[in-house]
């Protein structure tokens, strides 16, 4: 092929960006720099005219608290877009956001984002046309539990098994790689938000006090576990009481909490339980040295490691740095395409580089 100068201007001078698109959270990293931007999936809306007036953290913070002419809506819904155009103002904002830090105006940047396994060809194509839609250059899509291993450190090219467990806001992935390809995967709809709605409903059942999904996350971080801890904790949570209709605010331990969210986490065990149930057998016998990598944002639940060492008679270990495992993953992919072009997802009709 013929050299051109302008393919490798844009080539040298471009921005490539790695985006883990969550429920929850949405992180950007930039070749070079690292992870730039981690804020929350959330965008702040005018009813009437359907423009965005806030994003990311100042958007999460208007939660709840929105007069009548403006909504607060995360965009994102159990790993997939639930809304188009609203997703693709938000990765304006992000690209734009990660274009401000360079010192040169950029090109339109090249973009690896991480995608659930399982996802449909309709859902993988929204995520690609709206990336395409908020100005990048070329997209690119990974499979998460690739990305997670990646950015988790795990040798997933070598012939040798590896397990990784990506708990995030609205899936968990569940995968078992060699040879750089995935053996086994499940990807299931059940994480963080579920354990949220749990602590919203138990709180309703058993104390007829109604709290918002808000306050139920900061229960499950503060004081929610998967194991009983060597010493309980207890947390004061306020809500409207149902038959009332007054204020309240009721102190409950995180025994009570471990209760609430105790079947939404079985329902993840026993996923992964199925998974090593399909696994070869020499496969297993490699985990059982190499152990279960958890990463993602619901992974760090306290005691779940101890949890699932104990349930699966497998080490389970904390990946460093949980949270941007995918980011830093598809980072990597960007650093070095060529290796990693065989793991990237390809569309039915197209490829996933936009010509």
């Amino acid at each position: 092929m013929a050299f051109n100068p302008l393919n490798w201007f844009l080539g040298f001078f471009s921005l490539d960006i790695g985006i883990d698109l969550g429920t929850a959270n949405t992180l950007v990293n930039v070749r070079g720099k690292g992870i730039v931007i981690h804020e929350p999936s959330w965008v702040a809306i005018d009813k009437k005219t359907r423009k965005p007036l806030a994003v990311g953290a100042e958007a999460k913070q208007m939660v709840g608290r929105t007069p009548a002419n403006i909504i607060a809506v995360r965009p994102v819904r159990d790993g997939v877009i639930a809304e188009y155009e609203i997703t693709q103002e938000m990765l304006i904002y992000f690209i734009g956001k990660a274009h401000e830090q360079s010192i040169v105006p950029m090109p339109r940047p090249r973009v690896v984002i991480g995608i659930p396994c399982g996802v449909t060809e309709v859902e993988k194509r929204a995520v690609y046309d709206a990336a395409m839609s908020a100005g990048a250059r070329e997209t690119y899509l990974i499979e998460e539990p690739v990305a997670a291993a990646l950015g988790a450190g795990l040798p997933i090219s070598e012939i040798r098994g590896s397990m990784i467990v990506d708990i995030g806001g609205g899936t968990s992935e569940v995968a078992i790689l060699s040879m750089g390809g995935i053996v086994i995967s499940r990807s299931l709809r059940v994480a963080g938000d579920e354990m949220d709605a749990d602590i919203v409903q138990y709180m309703r059942n058993k104390y007829n006090l109604l709290i918002g999904e808000r306050m139920a996350e900061i229960a499950k971080i503060q004081i929610g576990s998967a194991y009983h801890l060597p010493e309980e904790k207890t947390i004061t949570l306020r809500g409207r009481n149902l038959v009332t209709g007054l204020p309240e605010e009721i102190e409950v331990s995180s025994v009570e909490i471990r209760e609430a969210i105790s079947g939404s986490l079985q329902t993840i065990i026993d996923t992964i339980k199925d998974a090593l149930d399909e696994a070869p057998p020499e496969i297993i016998a490699d985990l059982m040295d190499t152990g279960i990598c958890l990463s993602g944002g619901g992974s760090q639940l306290l005691g779940l490691d101890r949890r699932l060492t104990d349930e699966l008679k497998i080490r389970a270990w904390l990946a460093d740095d949980p949270l941007s495992s995918v980011a830093r993953g598809a980072g990597m992919v960007l650093e070095n395409l060529d290796q990693f072009n065989r793991l990237l997802v390809g569309l039915e009709r197209g490829s996933t580089k936009h010509n």
